[in-house]
């Protein structure tokens, strides 16, 4: 069935070839020209076979004169005889009737048996008797009888006596014209034999050719075709130097062109392509109209949109959430820098978005190019800034506002008091010695952020580093006779060793803020529980307490400077607000992390996770024989 609708389909396809048509084209200029060639040549030749032919059966001179010279005797019998005589005595085959006919119109002689009977009748060729009438008669008609065509000579008989020419009768020849007819069509037949096979030659002649024209064309075409669909592979033999062996010397060159090209082009559009996609920044193009052709990873990203294919089409109002406050003529004409929240649930995200024309050389714009840049951390560190700068502030406000009312106080009298001046000195000491406390914790803070604090570290057998910290906690509630808070400590550290690297100075300010804000939170008479688990290659530390606990809103900022739960408990009890901001920069130097579990009135629990390698006792590290003597 598919080989049988495939079979017109062909044959359509040769049929509208330019194959083809050359052929036809040839061809049909070859029949042409041979059938106006036949025609006027077979013409011709009948025209000149009936002028030989009529030249043939012309009468002797002699002839017309003896009929002449009856025709104007008086005895009619004796005329009549004579002219049959004469008629009878002309030897040619080619006539077939010779007919006398006097100025009357009588017919006086025949040369045909068969119409003697005619002699002496009056004739009815109208042809005849306008001859002898002197009018317009045809000299040469061509009859047809019984199926049999006749050529007819009629000539006038003319007598001159007296100076005077007088018509004295008309002799009609008449012969058969069919032998003549017969080597026209013999000689016909030939010739459209020999155009017969003279076109056969020619469309054989016309397919050569036409091959030999289109096939160069064909492989042009097919070069073309190769081309259009991205193969620049071979060329074209070029097999003469005329238009058609230049043009595919052309189209060669255009190939190479064209492949130099695409290559570029290629090239080009996987850079950009690479640029964009590994750009942080997202880049969003679009057209005229505001629709999205071009968007990368980043844009989608931060756009919120899965797939790229969703996004092309789309209106870059719509993309952008800002439809409600910007048109896109707005976008053309202002292309100024916006601020774009496109934080969620989930994440925070801040983006600022550049807006650029892509313009041509003759100032029609083509579309808009968009940059996104996330500012999410510009505007979180500048929100941190201010806030940090507002705390700072407020913090060193405080007990400088505290310290400069109790110096007035002095200054004022309460000097001579020695009672009143000794407890407000006390206080202005305090409030002093805590602004140096907050102002070393800033010092601390800033070397962190620059990188210029020093870590002394060495491995140390943390369980043990943990204990020793801890036993220094229990001294003081043991040497302390009145207390102002008694607790005690908990501890559930398995006797392990794991060493880690750390600098115990910092490690030990860690556990002593961590410990201080515990007994400091906790209620009299509360327990504090010290937890440490191995997890294979890193170890838990965490501190339990039975305070107030952390509210949930709060716990993801707990580890900011200056921030608080209570502030005002806090600040009462000489707190600056640092000590876990700082604890958690020293352990993130460790390669370790700090994170809090608290529920509100529940107490809360300080983990620390802190890397290292396990211990090996077929890697030893100790040869002894590098101890020998």
């Amino acid at each position: 069935m598919a080989e049988d609708m495939q079979e017109p389909k062909k044959w359509r396809r040769f049929f509208s070839s330019i194959h083809f048509k050359i052929a036809l084209v040839f061809t049909l200029t070859l029949l042409v020209t041979l059938e106006l060639v036949g025609a006027f040549f077979v013409k011709r030749l009948e025209q000149q076979n009936l002028a030989s032919f009529r030249t043939q059966i012309a009468l002797p001179a002699y002839v017309n004169d003896s009929l002449t010279q009856q025709l104007t005797s008086s005895d009619q019998t004796k005329v009549n005889a004579d002219i049959h005589t004469i008629l009878t005595s002309v030897n040619n085959a080619s006539i077939s009737e010779i007919t006398v006919v006097d100025s009357s119109g009588i017919v006086r002689g025949t040369s045909d048996i068969n119409n003697q009977d005619e002699v002496g009748q009056k004739t009815t060729d109208a042809n005849v008797k306008a001859a002898l009438a002197g009018g317009k008669y045809t000299k040469n008609p061509v009859e047809q009888r019984s199926g049999t065509r006749y050529q007819v000579m009629v000539k006038p008989l003319v007598s001159s006596s007296a100076g005077e020419s007088n018509i004295v009768g008309v002799v009609e020849v008449r012969a058969s014209l069919e032998t003549v007819y017969d080597n026209l069509n013999h000689i016909s037949l030939i010739y459209f034999s020999a155009s017969l096979l003279a076109v056969m030659l020619g469309v054989v002649m016309a397919v050569i050719i036409s091959r030999s024209l289109t096939k160069p064309i064909a492989e042009i075409n097919d070069r073309t075709t190769r081309i259009a669909q991205g193969d620049y592979s071979g060329g074209i033999l070029v097999r003469s130097n005329d238009e058609i062996g230049q043009l595919a010397e052309n189209v060669n060159a255009l190939a190479v062109r064209i492949e130099e090209t695409t290559n570029s082009t290629e090239f080009e559009r996987r850079r950009l392509d690479s640029v964009l996609e590994h750009m942080t920044d997202g880049v969003i193009a679009t057209d005229r109209r505001g629709s999205i052709n071009i968007i990368n990873t980043a844009a989608l990203q931060m756009t919120g949109i899965d797939d790229s294919t969703v996004a092309m089409g789309q209106s870059i109002l719509e993309v952008l959430q800002i439809s409600d406050r910007y048109n896109l003529r707005e976008l053309l004409d202002n292309q100024e820098e916006l601020l774009l929240d496109f934080s969620t649930d989930e994440r925070q995200l801040i983006i600022r978005a550049y807006f650029s024309l892509i313009q041509r050389a003759s100032g029609f714009i083509s579309g808009l190019v968009i940059v996104l840049h996330d500012v999410t951390e510009q505007q979180r560190i500048e929100l941190e800034r201010r806030q940090f700068v507002s705390n700072v502030s407020h913090e060193l406000r405080t007990p400088l506002t505290s310290v400069k009312s109790y110096v007035d106080a002095l200054q004022e009298g309460a000097i001579d008091d020695p009672e009143v001046a000794r407890n407000f000195l006390a206080v202005a000491q305090d409030e002093t010695t805590r602004m140096i406390h907050m102002i070393n914790d800033l010092l601390e803070l800033s070397r962190m952020d620059s990188g210029t604090m020093k870590l002394e570290t060495e491995y140390v057998n943390v369980g043990e580093l943990f204990n020793y910290i801890l036993n220094r906690f229990d001294m003081i509630i043991a040497n302390d006779d009145k207390p102002e808070k008694y607790y005690t400590i908990k501890r559930e550290i398995p006797k392990v060793q794991i060493w880690v690297e750390l600098d115990t100075s910092k490690f030990t300010q860690v556990i002593d803020n961590i410990m201080n804000n515990a007994i400091k939170y906790s209620p009299d008479g509360g327990v504090v529980t010290a937890r440490m688990i191995d997890n294979q290659k890193e170890v838990v530390l965490s501190i339990t307490d039975q305070g107030l606990g952390i509210p949930k809103k709060d716990l993801g900022h707990i580890f900011d400077r200056f921030f608080r739960v209570d502030k005002a408990r806090s600040r009462a009890q000489g707190g600056t607000g640092l000590g876990l901001a700082i604890s958690k920069e020293i352990i993130e130097r460790f390669g370790g992390q700090i994170w809090v579990e608290s529920a509100e009135g529940q107490g809360s629990t300080f983990s620390i996770s802190l890397p290292y390698e396990p211990y090996d006792p077929t890697d030893d590290e100790w040869d002894d024989g590098e101890w020998d003597d």
